[in-house]
């Protein structure tokens, strides 16, 4: 992969939510994760969230054995889920905020508030060779807290970006979209690597993919609701396209 290559992680959480809505083993998000992979994805994403909401600890321990590309294991900062991700050394684990009574992650990290925490809290994970990865805002103060704890992946959180142009607020929109631009820009100059998303569609992958110092997009939510219409491999395929175009400059 060319040193400007940028790279697709694929969220399967959401298979795990149509199949647990009725209970059993179907749709299996283990064999969700391997289409994508066979589709054009560089890695799979799976959160497994305290209340086991979705993904559990059974997908966890299958996505490792079925994998061949890497697994990005999102987790929240609890002793829990440390034991588990240093059981399971993935290629990488990225650390997000959680609480029970959200629909999804709402926001980044707070990383300053509790920088001597979160720094005690990764160095046993890089320690097992994971690369630790840190689920922030735009935001140059937690950006900097992130490079001071040892993280060595900041992921760039898109959600308000997405949410902007979707309600048609483009003035807000252009606003986050620099923000996201300079932090991903700052973030790169301390030596970060810089991945983005939640909430990036067809529509607002291009913008943000064609940030140079941008490595990696994580992108679930749009994909499992747009494979219901046109099926799991074309819908990674175009946004493996879509990326591939905007990152070369061909987008229009």
């Amino acid at each position: 992969m060319s040193k400007n290559s940028l790279r697709l992680g694929v969220n399967i959480d959401h298979v795990a939510t149509v199949r647990n809505a009725r209970g059993g083993a179907y749709p299996d998000p283990i064999r969700a994760a391997k289409l994508a992979e066979e589709a054009g994805a560089d890695g799979i994403t799976a959160h497994l969230r305290e209340d086991r909401r979705h993904i559990t600890d059974a997908d966890i321990d299958g996505l490792m054995e079925a994998l061949s590309v890497p697994l990005n294991f999102e987790m929240a900062a609890t002793d829990e889920m440390q034991k588990i991700a240093l059981r399971h050394k993935p290629h990488a684990v990225c650390i997000v905020p959680e609480k029970r009574e959200e629909r999804t992650t709402e926001g980044g990290l707070e990383v300053a508030r509790e920088e001597n925490r979160l720094a005690h809290f990764i160095a046993p994970l890089r320690d097992a060779g994971c690369r630790v990865s840190i689920f922030i805002a735009a935001d140059q103060k937690q950006i900097e807290a992130a490079h001071r704890i040892g993280a060595e992946v900041i992921e760039l959180h898109t959600g308000a970006y997405c949410d902007h142009h979707a309600e048609g607020n483009f003035a807000a929109r252009d606003k986050e979209l620099a923000a996201l631009r300079d932090m991903a820009t700052f973030a790169h100059s301390l030596g970060l690597e810089v991945h983005a998303g939640h909430g990036l569609t067809y529509e607002t992958v291009a913008l943000i993919a064609a940030f140079p110092e941008v490595m990696e997009l994580n992108i679930g939510h749009f994909l499992i609701g747009e494979a219901i219409f046109r099926g799991l491999t074309p819908a990674v395929q175009e946004m493996r396209r879509l990326m591939d175009e905007a990152r070369s400059g061909d987008s229009t």
